[in-house]
Parts: structure tokens; C-alpha cells; sequence
């Protein structure tokens, strides 16, 4: 019991996880894989999971550092929080559908593919991508954006929740329902009872259940009864190559259900995160690990571009592909976080509530006691 106190202690003073960076840039590494060889079938038509470790990962992350700041503040700032998503988010993003814009009315020569994509800008533009545009539907331009509204949907309205619902069961009820919602609408869609051409149940069906349960896990690990619990399965030694080895199953069989893919993917997040000195650690704390997951940001928004690139001047070879296009990317994510997202991030450091303390009631010096009548 004491040691799972100390250990909480511990995860509470942590301010940066750096099992996070890793799995991140494992898991975008996954991606461009993923997209290099148009997989949809084999091991790495499974790699589409990666998506799901990305959202676990910020709903995790996102939640601690809400409740983080209610502590130390006493409330949590929606200006300081959209303001710092914004700084963080948006130059890229909107810099890189300019460039696609332009790219594509210039070099895309397929009438009805150039068609699509300037229908889909507005969805792009407002991250509703993944309530309006059908991915199955030929080849879509940009497409990979819906993990990125699915994202800012999420950012939009949970620290609403925290910061407005009452107590720590509020928002805690509110996240399970949405769960709820998120695999009925799984399902729904899957066997049939639901039909997508209704907006309502693309909507629902865009709920990430893998966000949902990430929201909850930093419940589990931030307040000290829960996280003694959570220590018990999760903080002990076998914990953390244990869980991989049950991803690395469920990434393997294509019967392993979503639900239960993300669940393994958050328990592998909070695992790493309560015991960063785990198995693996060497691997995910990898100094070139952690750099490359620092800026997977940019490398998600510029692979296929990269990857474009590529095909255009290097003859067909997947392998080579695949090596060119993770090189590339990340050339180009760097010298995108260099010079053009760093003066905006830099700006984040007015809306940043770690500087700020929780306001303390006014002490009123005690009254002397004087005759009522002196003299």
C-alpha cells in the first residue's frame, strides 16, 4: 500500500511521460506503413490500430492535465486551454490543406478526384471531415484528416465537461456514457441494425472509443484510492511486457474486436506512464524515439505528400518507399516545427496555468480585545 502511494506521489510530480513520445512515434511509424503499402489486408492491414493508440494517448494526457490544473488553480481556464490547443493545432494544420489546395489544383488531373476534394475543403476546414466524408468511396484526397476532427471534436467539448459537471462522478458518468454510445454505434454500424446515410449515426459512429477510454484511465490514475487499485494490475513489473504481448496478439488477429484493441492499447499507455521504469523503457524512452514522437504532429500531416514525392522520383520499390517517405517526412516536420511552428508554440507560455497557484481564502487578523470603555 505504501509503495503504491509513493508511486502515485511520483506520477503526480511527473510532468513529462516520456513513454508518450515513444509509443507516438512507434505508432506513426505503423501508420505510414500502413499507407505505403495501401495495405487492408495481412498484419499490417491491422496497423490502422495505430490511430487508436494516437487517440488513447490524448485522452490520457489531455484529462491529466485538466485535472492537474483544477488542483493547482482551484478551476480550469477554457480561454488558456483553447488558446494553447489553438497555438498548437491550427498553423499547421490549415498551412498544410493551403498546400494541399494549391497541389492539387495544379498537379491533380482526374477530373472527379480534384471534384471531391474541393467539395470536402469545407469539411476539412471544420474539422467535420469524419461526419460528411465517406472513405470508402474511391480514392479521397486528404482523407487521413478525420483522425484529426475526430481530435478536435474531443477538444472542443471535454474540458467543458470537467470544468462544468459537478464533482470528479460528472464528468466521469458523462465519458462512460459517451463510451456507451461509441460502441453501440460500433456495433450498430457494423452488423447492419444501423445505416450510415443518416447523419446522426455517422456522428455517433464517430465517437473514439479509444479517446473515451483513455478520459478515463487518468481518472483511475489521478486521485490516490483509484490509482492504488490501478497499481495493483498495472504498476507492477510484469505489467507493462504483459500488455504488449496482448497487443501484439490482438494487432495480430483480425477477430480481435475494436473495443478490445483500444482497451489493451490504454492499459499499455497508463501501464508505461505509472511505471516508467519498465521492460521497454530503453526502447520508448530512445532518445531518437522520443525526438521522432515529439514531431509526429508533422510527420502525420506531411506523409502522404512525402510519400507522393517518392513515388514520383524513385522507381517502384515498397521497401525503399517506406524508408524514403519516413526520412523525407520527418525532414520536413522538423524544419516545420522549427521555423514555423515554434513562434506559435512559444506563445503558449502566456496561457500556461503551471506558473498560477490556487487562490487562497483571505486570512482576517484576529480582533483585540479592548475594554469597552478604556480609560
Amino acid at each position: 500500500m505504501d509503495s503504491a502511494k509513493a508511486a502515485h506521489q511520483a506520477f503526480l510530480r511527473t510532468k513529462t511521460f516520456g513513454a508518450l513520445d515513444g509509443l507516438r512515434a512507434l505508432a506513426i511509424l505503423a501508420v505510414v506503413l500502413y499507407h505505403v503499402l495501401e495495405a487492408r489486408e495481412g498484419l499490417v492491414g491491422r496497423f490502422y490500430l495505430s490511430v487508436s493508440l494516437f487517440f488513447a494517448i490524448s485522452g490520457f494526457l489531455i484529462t491529466t492535465l485538466l485535472l492537474r490544473e483544477r488542483d493547482t488553480t482551484g478551476t480550469i481556464s477554457l480561454k488558456g486551454f483553447y488558446a494553447r490547443r489553438s497555438l498548437r493545432i491550427f498553423p499547421l494544420y490549415y498551412a498544410v490543406c493551403a498546400l494541399y489546395i494549391v497541389l492539387v489544383f495544379f498537379l491533380e488531373h482526374d477530373v472527379a478526384v480534384r471534384g471531391a476534394f474541393f467539395d470536402n475543403v469545407r469539411y476539412y476546414l471544420t474539422y467535420t471531415s469524419n461526419w460528411f466524408i465517406k472513405l470508402d468511396e474511391g480514392r479521397i484526397i486528404f482523407y487521413f484528416a478525420w483522425s484529426m476532427a475526430t481530435e478536435e471534436q474531443f477538444y472542443l467539448m471535454w474540458p467543458f465537461v470537467v470544468r462544468y459537471f459537478k464533482g470528479t462522478w460528472g464528468p466521469v458518468v458523462f465519458m462512460s456514457g459517451l463510451l456507451a454510445l461509441g460502441l453501440f454505434a460500433g456495433w450498430g454500424v457494423s452488423s447492419g441494425f444501423l445505416d450510415t446515410r443518416h447523419l446522426w449515426v455517422r456522428i455517433l459512429s464517430s465517437i473514439s472509443i479509444s479517446i473515451c477510454m483513455g478520459c478515463l484511465s487518468a481518472y483511475l490514475t489521478h486521485f490516490e484510492r483509484p490509482f492504488v487499485w490501478t497499481w495493483k494490475v498495472l504498476g507492477q513489473v510484469w505489467s507493462a511486457p504483459v500488455l504488449v504481448a496482448l497487443v501484439t496478439a490482438a494487432v495480430w488477429n483480425h477477430d480481435t474486436p475494436l473495443w478490445l484493441s483500444s482497451l489493451l492499447l490504454t492499459l499499455m499507455v497508463v501501464a508505461m506512464c505509472i511505471r516508467p521504469h519498465h521492460v521497454f523503457a530503453p526502447l520508448v524512452d530512445h532518445k531518437w524515439l522520443r525526438y521522432m514522437g515529439s514531431i509526429t504532429y508533422g510527420i502525420y500531416l506531411l506523409h502522404m505528400i512525402s510519400l507522393n514525392i517518392v513515388r514520383r522520383v524513385v522507381p517502384h520499390n515498397l521497401a525503399l518507399y517506406y524508408v524514403l517517405t519516413i526520412a523525407l517526412s520527418m525532414v520536413l516536420a522538423t524544419i516545420s516545427f522549427r521555423y514555423f511552428e515554434k513562434p506559435f508554440l512559444k506563445l503558449k507560455n502566456r496561457f500556461d496555468w503551471r506558473d498560477q497557484k490556487k487562490p487562497q481564502p483571505a486570512v482576517v487578523p484576529p480582533v483585540a480585545n479592548t475594554p469597552a470603555n478604556p480609560g
